[in-house]
């Protein structure tokens, strides 16, 4: 079992407490070719697909969800996989940058966690380590631990592709393509792709910001990968089986890979309602009576330790 060393350093963790290890693989290997054909395969021009993912990104406002949670850690810098046990678990998004997220432990269903964000400074409690952390949504200490770094803009990312920015960004066009099964002969067969490739201007001058991978069966995108300043791939997000939900299509799978941190995240959708009112108290999370404060902006041995007081958050489950 994965666990992080360290009794003074910031443990942010994603259900890591009670949720056993199972031997397993990174979602990546799990996944199969997407069955298609190349004769299946749409035009679209540069214009279509901004236009496509500016009207997706404009259609959704807030998503309350109700979700399983897989959770694997680690990879080449580890030399293991750990696969955690399946959760289930609440996401509430409001644009422009509001997330919560709740994860209860299998049969009791207890909290794992609870994780709430307003874009700038996010909250995380852990019950069953009477653990209340606090910190802004950039990680300023890097932990050795893969879940140490988890932050909700991850999620949110992931979650919804963002529209593309006229101020800010330049999107262009590349014709790619990816393997998939051909539904008559079986075989591999390449599949044609568009990808559009965002630039985006930055302190420094332009950079990388990210690629939007389109299927030219249904012209929706598939995976997002998301790049830091430096030009690693930060998230790689794939997108798997939409549905329509309340006239706007959304993918009912959803797999958010880490690589530099080492750990995979997948979202299954169980019921979604899109568009509906949320408070702004349904973002709260005090620190609960009695939790151990840890600040995750200060250096381990300068974390503090402090008690608060906390109010339900039931209402934030979708009913």
């Amino acid at each position: 079992m994965v666990r992080p060393s360290g009794p003074t350093r910031a443990r942010l963790i994603l259900a890591l407490a009670a949720m056993l290890p199972l031997t397993g693989c990174l979602f990546r290997s799990h996944r199969v070719a997407r069955e298609a054909s190349p004769s299946m395969a749409q035009e679209a021009s540069q214009a279509d697909l901004i236009e496509k993912v500016n009207r997706s990104a404009q259609a959704i406002q807030s998503l309350n969800a109700t979700v399983d949670i897989d959770t694997d850690v680690g990879g080449a810098k580890k030399g293991k996989v750990t696969e955690y046990q399946q959760i289930r678990g609440y996401v509430l998004v409001r644009k422009p940058a509001m997330l919560r997220m709740i994860g209860l432990f299998p049969l009791l269903r207890n909290r794992a966690f609870d994780m709430a964000s307003d874009g700038q400074i996010f909250r995380l409690s852990v019950p069953v380590k009477n653990k209340f952390y606090v910190g802004r949504n950039d990680v300023v200490h890097p932990s050795n631990q893969p879940l140490e770094s988890l932050r909700p803009q991850h999620i949110l990312e992931a979650l919804l592709v963002r529209p593309i920015d006229p101020q800010n960004e330049v999107a262009v066009v590349e014709s790619t393509s990816e393997a998939a099964q051909d539904p008559k002969t079986h075989k591999s067969v390449q599949l044609p792709d568009y990808t559009l490739v965002v630039v985006a201007r930055g302190e420094h001058g332009w950079y990388l910001s990210r690629k939007i991978v389109f299927s030219r069966v249904d012209l929706r995108p598939y995976r997002q990968i998301v790049y830091d300043k430096a030009g690693n791939v930060a998230t790689d997000a794939r997108y798997e089986k939409y549905q329509e939900y309340e006239s706007a299509m959304f993918p009912s799978q959803i797999f958010i890979n880490r690589p530099l941190e080492e750990y995979a995240i997948t979202l299954t959708v169980l019921k979604l309602k899109l568009n509906e009112p949320l408070n702004d108290d349904q973002f709260e999370l005090p620190q609960p009576p009695g939790a151990q404060l840890v600040r995750l902006d200060a250096p381990p041995q300068q974390q503090s330790a402090a008690d608060g007081t906390a109010k339900n958050p039931e209402k934030t489950q979708p009913q």
